[in-house]
């Protein structure tokens, strides 16, 4: 399972949260989060991918950030058509993974990931708020269920440091991470470094706990 930590900016931070062996840490280059990059950090990643998450961004300022910042992952959280995916791939090339996200309440809000199929790497389902993310809440997951695209997405949304075992209990064939924001904070931007370790601890425990029993009963 990928891992994802978004919403970071302060070196230290980063650092801290890099060692706990997480796959992707997100940076936020909109100016309306609370959780904004407005000047690069002292450090950045260099044992996880770097992910750059936009809205409905000019393409040739991702392609700025995504050198001055050497992503790997590049993240669209607005109403970007699928035109705009299509031009951000000429310009950035294919050396660039792409996530497209989509706010979920309802089985017909995944009608709206047709036309990215084949565009997008991967998609993200996120929770529909009053932000574009960052809001903190989970939707129904039980309504994923209706998503039989071929792209494969990560799940976002609120999953908090209670969440572990329910992460765990959840399973379809398309989701393959999670991403984690908000409800992991200790202010916007600098994360609980106690509460993410204890929630891997839990998350892993649930697996090796399964493998066992696996075992046993076999």
């Amino acid at each position: 399972m990928i891992v994802k930590v978004c919403g970071m900016r302060d070196a230290e931070n980063i650092r801290e949260v890099e060692a706990l062996g997480i796959d992707l840490i997100g940076f936020i280059f909109w100016s309306k989060s609370s959780r904004y990059v407005s000047e690069k950090p002292d450090y950045l990643p260099t044992k996880c991918k770097r992910v750059g998450v936009f809205v409905d961004e000019d393409i040739e300022v991702v392609k700025k950030m995504a050198q001055d910042y050497a992503l790997d992952y590049i993240q669209l959280h607005g109403k970007e058509s699928p035109d705009y995916l299509r031009g951000l791939r000429s310009v950035c090339g294919d050396s660039i993974t792409t996530i497209k996200a989509f706010n979920i309440a309802t089985a017909e809000d995944f009608e709206q990931t047709a036309p990215y199929e084949n565009l997008a790497n991967y998609f993200l389902f996120d929770t529909k708020g009053k932000s574009v993310g960052g809001n903190g809440t989970k939707f129904d997951w039980t309504v994923l269920a209706a998503y039989n695209g071929t792209t494969p997405f990560i799940l976002s949304g609120g999953i908090g440091p209670d969440d572990a075992e329910r992460v765990r209990a959840f399973h379809h064939p398309k989701c393959i991470g999670i991403d984690l924001n908000s409800r992991f904070e200790l202010a916007p931007g600098l994360k609980d470094i106690t509460a993410l370790q204890t929630f891997f601890n839990e998350l892993n425990s649930s697996i090796n706990s399964k493998i066992v029993n696996s075992k046993i009963v076999k």
